[in-house]
């Protein structure tokens, strides 16, 4: 099993490790954060952004077809609902210069096997456990 560890810094600001990384997470200032880093929620999103421009590169790279310069945007929105979650995004690719027109369903088909966004299609079973340090006497 893979393990990432988050630790907390100070206010809203956490660290997360993963293998030899740090990333910082945070709030904006508008949260009452000192926006340090992205949210985790920015950070979910952009990891699913990332998933599929990767497979997409890769796709593109297998075809020998341009590859270099693939951007991916993502929009997202918050479910206005309980529980909070995120609601909708949307992944816009902008393939590089030189992509043909007929190798674009394949791009969307690649970027859509990524395995961030076949988690989300099939969600993994999350446990949350507890553990309690014993006290000291």
């Amino acid at each position: 099993m893979n393990e990432i560890k988050v630790i907390h810094r100070q206010a809203d600001s956490f660290a997360i490790l993963v293998r030899d990384h740090v990333v910082h997470v945070d709030q904006p200032y508008s949260a009452g954060g000192q926006d340090a880093g992205p949210t985790p929620v920015e950070l979910f999103v952009g990891s699913l952004a990332s998933c599929a421009a990767h497979y997409g590169h890769r796709h593109l790279e297998r075809l020998g077809l341009p590859a270099e310069g693939l951007e991916v945007t993502a929009e997202y929105t918050m479910s206005a609902a309980r529980p909070n979650r995120v609601a909708r995004v949307g992944l816009l690719a902008r393939p590089p210069a030189g992509v043909p027109v007929v190798e674009l369903d394949g791009l969307r088909a690649a970027m859509e096997q990524c395995t961030v966004h076949n988690s989300l299609i099939r969600p993994p079973q999350l446990d949350v456990h507890i553990e309690i340090h014993a006290r000291a006497a």
